[in-house]
């Protein structure tokens, strides 16, 4: 959460010439409303469902990149089907860093508590290992701009 998926995924989209797919955008535009309504009526657990689904269709697909939610590698079978059919880079930045970027957007409910912070903390201590078992590229997003990540993931496939 707050680490730059779709922001750098757009451009690395653009800059690779693939189309660019937010797991949660299709979420939205199936069901016909937001996120956090999502939560509100069936809970994470109804909307982990709903992602597993998403991203099982998704993945299946050719020349994309895809940005998922913070925490679709939290099902097993979605970080399954992330890792067995594409190449997951997982961008990393530090709590701090995604509470500094995220502090005003309400539109994120898990950090709709009354120390947004310390949630933060405990989702990265959770998700943290989890993301780096799967990812094949782990890069930081901390203190820097969209184009530097993007310029720094390029290179890699660039010399891979």
């Amino acid at each position: 959460m707050g680490a730059g998926k779709s922001t750098i995924g757009k451009q690395l989209a653009s800059s690779m010439g693939l189309e660019f797919i937010d797991s949660d955008n299709a979420i939205r535009e199936r069901t016909g409303v937001d996120i956090a309504t999502i939560f509100e009526y069936e809970g994470e657990q109804g909307f982990r469902k709903r992602e597993a689904k998403i991203i099982d269709e998704l993945t299946q697909q050719e020349n994309i990149v895809l940005a998922t939610g913070g925490g679709a590698v939290t099902t097993a079978e979605v970080a399954n089907n992330l890792a067995s059919r594409g190449f997951v880079i997982y961008l990393h930045c530090s709590p701090e860093q995604q509470y500094e970027r995220t502090i005003h957007d309400k539109s994120r409910p898990l950090i709709q508590t009354d120390d947004p912070k310390a949630t933060l903390e405990g989702l990265m201590e959770v998700r943290e290992p989890l993301y780096r078992e799967f990812a094949d590229l782990v890069v930081t997003t901390e203190k820097r701009s969209a184009a530097s990540v993007v310029k720094e993931v390029v290179q890699y496939f660039d010399e891979n």
